[in-house]
């Protein structure tokens, strides 16, 4: 099976068209920041946000964060398989390409891509699992993008004029709409981005880059760390075996290792191209008279999300994200991390609850108005894989 062939250029509408040197003259609320601030000599509002993430702490934190496993049972940590950082420049690479490519604001869609993952806690989503059952004890919940957008309104702390990182109105709509939609009556303090309607293409993109990168990213881990055999992926995942027959045919003499990285590169071309075609075929169809009329008003009262890939394509990512689930994430391999990651983080978030005093003192501030399960909870949320370990030791953790 061979990429299709890109779609005839349709213009799309960005959510600011021409990344300029100061803050949009024609005053578009998307590049407006809480703080106002003057605009800057040479940079846009967008490449500014991304910088802003990518200089921060949290992203930072991101090294020491795993992705799905930085280590298998009974053996050292090692440095070959992604972390949640390596993760998120994957998903910015892929997300830039798709935005240039598409005639969209690319320095938008690398800031969203930078910061899409940054509010995940330690321990890959068996941390987030075992943070959000401790909290679901308390009438609270835990979700990443809204902590993420905590982290970049509140506690990152670098500019002696105001509190986080005064992103643009864009980047914090898209921070909380990115992968899902929210709604008014359940989150009314979210009213400013827009809940009542889609996105703009930007934003909608990074779901997907997510979902290409990690689906590549984690066949190839899964291979390099031998949980997966060739032979079961072969056998379970047939855009797999299409591509690595493709590859052995042209390649008959190739290490094993370098026909997996071909195929897997074959795939992760068709899933870029894919989506290419089907969101221009997508915004086409909102005005088929005249597609190169379409506002991003559009694309935000559209009956749907418009970036998604075609049914033959979706069909083969979804049945080799089950796959990975089945045979990867949830494998008997697997269940040992995420016992340790459950005990770990539920363990030190009862310690914590039950003796605050070892809560720093910034946090300890917070309890007042965040209550202390929340507070105690956003203070793990931070942690990266080590310092949770070493927390949780001297809270007595065995």
């Amino acid at each position: 099976m061979t990429a299709p062939a890109p779609s005839p250029p349709t213009k799309l509408p960005a959510a600011v068209a021409v990344p300029g040197a100061a803050d949009d003259p024609l005053g578009n609320p998307l590049v407006s920041r809480a703080h106002p601030e003057p605009p800057h000599p040479y940079r846009s509002p967008f490449a500014r946000d991304a910088a802003r993430i990518l200089h921060s702490r949290a992203f930072r934190r991101l090294a020491g964060k795993t992705q799905v496993f930085t280590r298998l049972p009974a053996e050292p940590t090692s440095d070959h398989f992604r972390s949640r950082l390596t993760h998120t420049l994957e998903v910015t690479q892929i997300a830039r390409t798709l935005a240039t490519a598409l005639g969209l604001n690319a320095e938008l869609a690398e800031a969203l891509a930078l910061v899409h993952d940054i509010g995940h806690p330690p321990f890959g989503h068996a941390g987030e699992k075992a943070l959000d059952q401790a909290l679901e004890a308390h009438g609270l919940r835990f979700d990443h993008n809204l902590h993420a957008l905590r982290i970049v309104t509140w506690f990152e702390e670098r500019y002696a004029g105001f509190r986080g990182l005064n992103l643009t109105l864009a980047a914090r709509e898209g921070i909380v709409k990115h992968s899902r939609d929210y709604s008014q009556a359940d989150h009314p303090e979210l009213a400013e981005y827009f809940l009542n309607e889609f996105p703009p293409l930007e934003a909608q993109l990074i779901d997907l880059a997510d979902e290409i990168a990690y689906l590549t990213a984690d066949l190839d881990d899964g291979l390099d760390s031998g949980i997966l055999s060739l032979e079961q992926v072969r056998a379970a995942v047939p855009l797999f075996r299409r591509f690595h027959d493709e590859v052995l045919a042209q390649y008959p003499a190739a290490a094993q290792k370098l026909t997996i990285n071909e195929a897997l590169k074959r795939i992760l071309n068709l899933l870029v191209t894919d989506l290419m075609s089907e969101l221009r075929a997508r915004v086409a169809a909102l005005n088929s008279d005249h597609p190169g009329a379409v506002t991003l008003a559009d694309i935000r009262r559209a009956p749907r999300r418009l970036a998604a890939l075609s049914p033959q394509v979706e069909a083969d990512r979804a049945h080799a994200k089950r796959f990975l689930y089945d045979s990867l994430y949830n494998s008997p391999g697997m269940e040992e991390s995420h016992a340790h990651a459950e005990r770990v983080v539920q363990g030190l978030f009862a310690e914590l609850l039950a003796d605050p005093s070892e809560l720093p003192a910034d946090h300890q501030a917070q309890i007042s108005t965040q209550g202390l399960a929340r507070t105690v909870a956003d203070y793990i949320a931070g942690m990266t894989d080590s310092y949770i370990e070493q927390a949780w030791l001297r809270c007595g953790g065995r």
